[in-house]
């Protein structure tokens, strides 16, 4: 696309250190703000990127679903002209492009639930608030498209809201990371693990919700030279490990969030991510681009396992609630460093059609779209 376009993008929090939606948008935006000139909208900033911000109040004490409705109401005022593309990572009426990156609050609280618990969702107050603005971002307009970032996210769409006849799906990129022995050399002397500790590696902003429990279980069954790096600790997690685990601190080390991961995928020698409910889970596939072999639960538990193949470019777990099945996965590719390497070369090419390069191409692809139905829009 050779047309520079004024984008808006909506979302609530734009930074990498705020989890895997928000590293979405960054990751997208620092190539496209190169070419076309970006507005930020959100409550909350951590980035280095050339993009102008807007800030919406963060209206601390008040529950979520009107925090969101607050936020809806504003990021739609702002954004009903002076732009050629608005492209949204929230929830509202405003937007041409609607990325949904979690499981459908239609999906989840309706057709996912008894018959008697859907009916009691539709008479709560937050329930209301989340259905009706998610319904206002799927509705179809002409110049309106709605991305998944995943097969799993796609299907749920499709089963949420059967209207909807096209759904673009366009899953995150990665960069192929740089290996520095020095940072790796760091890192590890920081953590005080020796050069022939096994580290393992586990990214997650809500760790509990990305399987440290059976991942500390599972670590418990293995000789003491394996360790584990949690990057994203949380209160919760560190509470967790020193109340259930507490021999486990010595070979566990837990990170603040942070905005630059990479160091710690270059200090790890395993990347495990055993969760149980990832829509797609960037963390693998940030993973292998820093040629890590990968561990990763099943495509019904994490969206990425899709495109991977047990044991030819990632090691699948079919139920990672299994602590015996994630211990022999590390302790495979712990002692069979020809493993680990079949893996890591096998899963290039997962890496190379992933480049956040060919997402950005995808995306300006659908902003013609929006362009060229513009004129077919009624006026809202």
């Amino acid at each position: 696309m050779a047309e520079r376009l004024c984008i808006a993008l909506i979302t609530e929090r734009f930074g990498r250190r705020f989890g895997g939606a928000e590293s979405y948008a960054v990751h997208l935006f620092e190539i496209l703000s190169k070419r076309h000139d970006v507005t930020v909208i959100a409550r909350e900033f951590d980035h280095n990127l050339s993009v102008k911000e807007v800030r919406v109040s963060r209206m601390p004490g008040w529950p979520g679903w009107i925090r969101a409705l607050h936020f809806a109401w504003h990021a739609n005022r702002l954004t009903r002209s002076g732009y050629d593309v608005v492209h949204t990572h929230a929830m509202g009426p405003a937007g041409d492009v609607h990325v949904v990156h979690v499981v459908p609050v239609r999906y989840r609280r309706i057709l996912a639930q008894s018959w008697w618990r859907a009916r009691l969702s539709c008479l709560q107050p937050r329930n209301i608030a989340y259905l009706w603005l998610e319904a206002a971002s799927v509705q179809s307009l002409p110049g309106r498209y709605v991305v998944a970032v995943s097969p799993n996210v796609k299907e749920q769409l499709h089963a949420a809201y059967p209207s909807l006849r096209t759904i673009e799906m366009i899953a995150p990129g990665a960069h192929a990371g740089s290996i520095d022995p020095t940072v790796r050399a760091d890192i590890r002397a920081q953590f005080g693990w020796a050069s022939t500790d096994i580290g393992c590696l586990l990214v997650a902003r809500n760790p509990l919700r990305k399987g440290l429990a059976a991942t500390a279980h599972a670590l418990e069954r293995l000789p003491n030279h394996y360790k584990l790096a949690v990057v994203g600790a949380d209160a919760e997690a560190r509470q967790y490990l020193s109340s259930r685990h507490p021999a486990l601190v010595a070979r566990v080390c837990l990170v603040d969030p942070v905005s630059n991961v990479s160091p710690y995928y270059q200090t790890a020698d395993i990347y495990v991510h055993p969760t149980l409910l990832d829509s797609f889970g960037m963390a693998p596939l940030e993973a292998m681009a820093h040629r890590l072999p990968v561990v990763l639960s099943a495509s019904q538990y994490c969206g990425f396992a899709a495109f991977v193949h047990d044991r030819q470019d990632a090691w699948v777990l079919q139920d990672p609630r299994e602590p015996a099945q994630i211990a022999e996965a590390l302790l495979s590719l712990g002692e069979d460093h020809a493993l680990r390497e079949q893996l890591v070369a096998e899963s290039t090419s997962i890496v190379r059609a992933h480049s956040w390069s060919a997402v950005a191409a995808r995306y300006e692809s659908l902003y013609l779209k929006v362009l060229q139905d513009r004129s077919q829009r009624p006026r809202v």
